[in-house]
């Protein structure tokens, strides 16, 4: 198992491999799918983001409230599908990652590739394990959106997968194939 330190380097990422298990500490945002459509939305207008996303890391999650003594409730991943349309695009100006849970489309793919990525996944049921890696947690915009608003969590030991690797290694394809019969 691996143990990187965030904001995540570029050779970080290009020594990434798919199916190998990590735990990050440092610093990523969160954000779903009403989030993401408002930065898409600004982006497509041309303004600037409320946010700076150049070399972040984002977390597909919605926090349950959070119980005395924790930063955060329950805070496991959200299907990653829900933001495919807009995850391009934010590859695109800079952001170095994702966090979710699930497969995701083909441009995805290539943005990740494109832009030296990469996707991690997080095992959805563990929402209560996860929030125990979550140190602090500040709602950076959106705050209307309430659990799907901006915020920035510092997380300690969290753990996940390499989904898609920076050369689009796919362990969601490649991890099948170990128990496919011929």
């Amino acid at each position: 198992m691996k143990r990187l330190t965030l904001p995540l380097s570029d050779s970080d990422i290009k020594d990434l491999k798919a199916g190998e298990t990590v735990l990050l500490s440092g610093t990523m945002l969160t954000g779903r799918d009403a989030a993401h459509k408002r930065l898409y939305e600004l982006v497509e207008k041309g303004e600037k983001l409320p946010i700076d996303i150049k070399g972040e890391l984002i977390y597909y999650v919605g926090p349950a409230p959070a119980k005395p003594g924790f930063a955060v409730g329950p805070a496991g991943p959200t299907s990653s599908y829900r933001m495919d349309k807009y995850a391009p695009t934010l590859l695109d100006l800079g952001l170095k990652g994702m966090i979710g849970k699930g497969a995701r489309n083909q441009d995805v793919i290539d943005a990740i590739v494109r832009n030296g990525c990469v996707y991690f996944a997080c095992v959805g049921g563990a929402a209560a394990l996860i929030a125990k890696s979550i140190k602090k947690e500040e709602i950076l915009c959106y705050e209307d959106l309430g659990t799907e608003a901006i915020r920035r969590y510092t997380v300690e030991d969290f753990p996940c997968i390499v989904a898609i690797d920076s050369y689009g290694n796919n362990a969601y394809t490649e991890g099948q194939k170990d128990y496919c019969r011929e």
